[in-house]
């Protein structure tokens, strides 16, 4: 049910697509191993060095310990070691040993003690790549991470994550959010194949019919993102800080190319297990991209996605962020993997010369991780180059199925290349 035969020329099947994004893949994954420091993985500059002093944090250490684990599971040589450094880290200075759940940073020295659902969505995933990979610690890591799920942030009554809470899991933040309930879903539908569990498919398709088929539903398919705790849309949040990297003010079209991706990978997870799998799945999946992109592609006039949209659809934040791009193009591959139409092969090549053209830093490395209005790069959101889990993604969708999830569909078919 993944695919339907395209009746064109799809890029897709061209053995020379597939070779550049290989060998972009390995630009990148080389560009991203200078941010190994003591305690995990830091934040690159734009040059791709660490800054003087350069600390850890947990998601970029989680991020990159999952990016690490897909290129060793291909048996890219170079990685194991970053792999298990990313483990060993988690295990350690990042982790809580009195609490359980994981600090931001390295014995909280941020000053921030909670305990937030969208870092540990992100360990739950690095745990399940480095699991897959069959890296030392990461079952340890792997069992550690569902157990704050199943104990903390999972709410059965909710059918979706809790948001944050203190150090202790006594205060819990009075706020959910879309952001930190998708990564969740990618989780889950990783934690699905390596448990063999499917209740990790089961939580992924509530959280999917709360905040897609209810909520965006009825907001013309643009994802709202910020809720109180019983699940009201707050739609003036953060309106006196709209750019804010994490809670932006208004919609995030990125972040619907995004769900509109995630939701066609449960579909296919839910088929491939025998489940009952919803019909509007699909059209859900397809209205997000459609929609996203009416709104969010040349809206101000210059090429490229805006960060953020206010709630008539203007755009508020005019920037284009480099994962905005890396999603779309990954949600525009698998809608053409499911349906086969031209379209999604037309948007598809669209987000991908954009990329190379305006994002792809031939000369010092990476992606430019931020363009302003006119399509410069700069730096007012995200400074630097600290992201390889967007754009890495972004390479090795294409060249996978629906299902299973990016890690063990890699394990996969590294195991039948060897047969």
């Amino acid at each position: 049910m993944d695919t339907t035969p395209a009746t064109f020329s799809s890029w897709l099947n061209a053995p020379a697509h597939h070779a550049w994004l290989a060998a972009e893949g390995q630009r990148l994954l080389e560009f991203a191993k200078a941010s190994k420091v003591a305690e995990g993985f830091g934040n690159l500059d734009y040059l791709g060095c660490l800054p003087v002093n350069a600390q850890a944090e947990t998601m970029n250490t989680a991020r990159m310990t999952h990016s690490f684990a897909m290129a060793h599971i291909q048996g890219i040589p170079g990685f194991a070691e970053l792999v298990d450094h990313g483990i060993a880290a988690l295990n350690g200075p990042l982790r809580d040993t009195e609490h359980g759940g994981w600090y931001a940073a390295p014995f909280h020295r941020d000053g921030n003690t909670d305990k937030a659902a969208y870092l540990h969505a992100f360990i739950a995933l690095a745990a399940s790549s480095a699991r897959v990979a069959g890296r030392p610690g990461a079952q340890a890591l792997l069992a550690e991470a569902i157990k704050m799920i199943d104990e903390h942030f999972w709410s059965e009554e909710e059918g979706a994550m809790g948001e944050s809470f203190n150090r202790d899991w006594r205060l819990e933040e009075a706020y959910r959010g879309a952001n930190s309930n998708m990564h969740a879903t990618e989780a889950f539908l990783a934690l699905a194949d390596v448990t063999q569990d499917n209740r990790w498919l089961d939580r992924a398709l509530r959280v999917v019919e709360r905040v897609i088929h209810t909520h965006a539903a009825a907001n013309e398919f643009l994802v709202i993102e910020h809720f109180d705790r019983h699940w009201q849309p707050l739609r003036e949040y953060n309106q006196d800080n709209p750019a804010d990297g994490f809670r932006p003010y208004g919609t995030t079209p990125g972040h619907g190319f995004e769900w509109a991706r995630l939701v066609l990978h449960l579909e296919a997870a839910r088929n491939a297990a025998g489940l009952v799998t919803p019909e509007w799945l699909l059209g859900d999946a397809q209205k997000l991209f459609e929609n996203n992109c009416l709104h969010g592609w040349e809206v101000d006039g210059a090429p490229g996605i805006v960060y953020t949209l206010d709630w008539d659809n203007h755009p508020v934040v005019r920037q284009r962020l480099h994962w905005t791009h890396a999603e779309a193009s990954a949600a525009a591959s698998a809608l053409l993997k499911r349906t086969g139409k031209q379209r999604y092969e037309t948007w598809y090549r669209c987000f991908w010369e954009f990329s190379e053209s305006r994002l792809i830093d031939r000369v010092n490395g990476s992606w430019h991780h931020e363009l302003d209005p006119q399509n410069r790069p700069s730096a007012d959101i995200w400074a630097g180059k600290p992201d390889l889990y967007h754009a890495w993604q972004a390479v090795l969708l294409p060249r996978l199925p629906l299902a299973p999830s990016m890690a063990t569909a890699l394990a996969q078919l590294a195991a039948s290349a060897a047969v």
